[in-house]
This record gives structure tokens, C-alpha cells and sequence, in this order.
């Protein structure tokens, strides 16, 4: 894989969360550091398109909304993920790993923990004019810790810490002055979850999720080069059916924006675009939180463009076995993600849980997406509460 070292950062980045697209004069694509943080790495919600707000607690409530975790039945659960990425078109060598878990205090709080490390494999840098300036092993970490509680029978609140390591230069030589080094930063999340289900588990669910809420990172010793990471601001509901207690059906909707300043449109007049740019990289980090909501060029209409759904619905038999299907779409102007998922839970044993979910391919050439044709796998452990 040759990439050139003056592009080599936000290549590799921009590949693992977003589908690599023809630049046209409409595309204004909300960029970030660290995209991973926006990769789903357990199965269960990977097989609902990405879909996880308000579906019930498990162990990767860490990754979607903390404040899920008091309302789990169990008094602690562990998950592990695994995610190839890329094997579709040959790649073998970058994956996803995450794992959470969470243990409850007592029936009105828990604390929680886990993490991601997504390896980039091999690559191999070059400068502009092709030279080789040796090769390197890319990878990107984050580790997560966080508390929550109920604030009632229905609501709860959960808040968590989140240390980020991006190593995107690791092995990549000095050049012209310029230091490359890792990113690093601290992030934090704030969620809320509504539980209005009865006494068998129908009724509605609701939460809302601010992530990666934390300061810039910089690759390099260019102080004016730090970048966004991708605070998000995410909404779900959703809707759980029982019948006859043996079958469960939920459906749930996610709607999410980055809280990211939009970048600024190429205008070909090099003073203009340096102003522009210049004044995209100024912000604070909480003011670039605000100025995201109605900074877009094309205004409002451009705005409501930067918003993605999900749409997700697991089946169930006797909580041991489980089907599930989802779909995620994102505007062609703004990454272009569109993509169906399926998925599989299966119940080991009382206390094991295994899950698997399968993108469906999609699109062809750059805008095929880099999950597609690939299993994701999970593996779960539940810990009942002494009888």
C-alpha cells in the first residue's frame, strides 16, 4: 500500500469511516482525526445498521449510551469484538478489536470500562516525488471508562472518560522541519436513557448521546495543525413488541450528527481559501461544537444534510435466539454511506452469548463499502446476579 506522507494521515483515516469518494464540486464531506471512534465495533449492533441508542443494555453500552447500564437484568456482562476490515478487497492485515464490560454497584448504579484498537497494517510512506521514506505500523487506540445511575424507575445518566492514542505516523522520518508524531487527546461522554417498557418488556425507549466530546489532536509539531475529533450528537427511540413472552420484536431509529465545523468549499483564490481555512482551524473546541449546528456553506438545507439514520429491529425466541436486520444512510454529499446489514445472535448457554452481522455489498469501486461481504463476530458474557 504506498501512500504519500504529506496525504498519509487523513487517507488512512478517512478510509476506515467513510467510503472513499470522486471528488465532485457538491461534495462537502464533514472531515475528523480519529474516525475510528465512529466505527461500531460490536456484532450485535452491526447487524442492525449500526443501530444501538436505545436497544436493550449489554456489554457495549460503553461504545453508545452509557446510560443504558443500570436497567440491565444482569449484575455484569464482558464482550469482545472482532472486525476485518477491507478483506473484500484482499486486505488481511487491518482490523477492529474492541471490548466492554460493566458491573453494577448496586440496582441504581455501575461502572463500566473497555476498548478499541484498530490496526492499520502495513504501509509503506513516500514523499511527493515518489521516494521511499521507509514503512510503518499504524494504529489507533481508545480507552474508556465511565460511571451511571438511574435517576428514577425510567430515566438514567451516564458519563464516561475516554483516553485517544492515534498513531497514524509511526515509522515516518522528519521532513522539511516537520516532527510527525501520535495524537493524542482526552474525550468525554454524557448520555440520558428512557426505559418505558412494562413488567414483560413492551413499551418505549428513548436516549440521547453526546461522544467524543474532548480537544484537538496534532500529527506534527505545527501547533496551527491541530484537528477536530468527531464529537457526535446522537437521538434514538425505539419500540419493543412481546408476544406471548416467547417472541420479542424491537424496532429503533438513530439519528446522529457530528458536532464538527463543516469545511470550508475550495473558492480557487488562494488568499480567500487560506482565509477560510485558517479561520475552519481557529475554533475552540466548544465553540466549534456550536458553530457546527449553522456553519454549513449551503445553509440550512446544507445542514440537515449532515444528519445520518439508522434503522434497526432484532427478532427474538426465548431470549436464545435472535435475527436481526438494519440500514444506515448517509446524503451522497456527505460520505455517501448507504448500506443494508443482517445479523445473528445465538445463545450459548445461560451465561454466553454469540453474535455475528454480515454488511451486505454495496456499491462498486470507490464507493464500495469497506465492510462489505464481511463477517463481524462478538462474543458475550453475562454474570446473573447470586441466586
Amino acid at each position: 500500500m504506498r501512500i504519500n506522507w504529506i496525504a498519509s494521515f487523513f487517507t488512512i483515516s478517512l478510509i476506515v469511516s467513510l467510503q472513499a469518494i470522486a471528488q465532485q464540486p457538491t461534495i462537502n464531506v464533514v472531515t475528523t482525526a480519529v474516525p475510528f471512534l465512529r466505527i461500531g465495533p460490536d456484532a450485535r449492533a452491526g447487524g442492525m445498521g449500526d443501530n444501538a441508542i436505545t436497544t436493550g443494555p449489554d456489554a457495549y453500552n460503553m461504545f453508545w449510551n452509557l446510560a443504558k447500564t443500570p436497567f440491565a437484568q444482569n449484575q455484569g456482562a464482558f464482550g469482545l469484538s472482532y472486525s476485518p476490515w477491507l478483506r473484500d478487497i484482499g486486505v488481511s492485515d487491518v482490523y477492529l478489536i474492541g471490548a466492554s464490560g460493566y458491573y453494577k454497584l448496586d440496582e441504581e448504579s455501575a461502572i463500566s470500562g473497555g476498548f478499541r484498537f484498530f490496526n492499520l497494517g502495513d504501509i509503506q510512506f513516500t514523499d511527493a516525488s515518489g521516494n521511499n521514506l521507509g514503512t510503518g505500523k499504524p494504529t489507533e487506540l481508545g480507552v474508556d471508562i465511565g460511571y451511571s445511575r438511574k435517576l428514577s424507575d425510567r430515566w438514567g445518566i451516564g458519563a464516561a472518560l475516554r483516553y485517544i492514542n492515534s498513531n497514524l505516523a509511526r515509522g515516518l522520518p522528519s521532513q522539511s522541519g516537520v516532527d510527525y508524531r501520535a495524537g493524542n487527546t482526552l474525550a468525554g461522554d454524557l448520555s440520558f436513557y428512557y426505559d418505558g417498557t412494562n413488567e414483560i418488556g413492551q413499551g418505549l425507549r428513548a436516549g440521547l448521546a453526546l461522544t467524543n466530546l474532548g480537544g484537538k489532536v496534532s500529527y506534527t509539531n505545527i501547533e496551527t495543525e491541530k484537528e477536530y475529533i468527531p464529537a457526535n450528537f446522537g437521538i434514538g427511540v425505539g419500540y419493543n413488541f412481546v408476544f406471548e413472552e416467547q417472541h420479542r420484536l424491537m424496532f429503533a431509529l438513530d439519528i446522529n450528527k457530528l458536532m464538527v465545523p463543516t469545511p470550508p468549499v475550495p473558492t480557487g483564490v488562494d488568499s480567500i481559501d487560506d482565509a477560510n481555512l485558517s479561520k475552519y482551524r481557529s475554533y475552540g473546541v466548544v465553540e466549534s461544537w456550536i458553530v457546527s449546528w449553522g456553519d454549513a456553506p449551503g445553509g440550512f438545507s446544507e445542514e440537515l444534510k449532515e444528519f445520518t439514520f439508522s434503522l434497526g429491529a432484532e427478532y427474538s425466541y426465548q431470549n436464545q435466539f435472535f435475527v436481526r436486520a438494519g440500514y444506515y444512510y448517509e446524503n451522497p454529499t456527505k460520505g455517501n454511506r448507504k448500506y443494508a446489514t443482517a445479523g445473528l445472535g445465538i445463545r450459548l448457554w445461560d451465561k454466553a452469548m454469540l453474535d455475528f452481522s454480515y454488511l451486505i455489498p454495496s456499491g462498486s469501486g470507490t464507493n464500495r463499502n469497506p465492510l462489505s461481504n464481511t463477517l463481524r463476530f462478538g462474543l458475550t458474557f453475562d454474570f446473573p446476579y447470586a441466586q
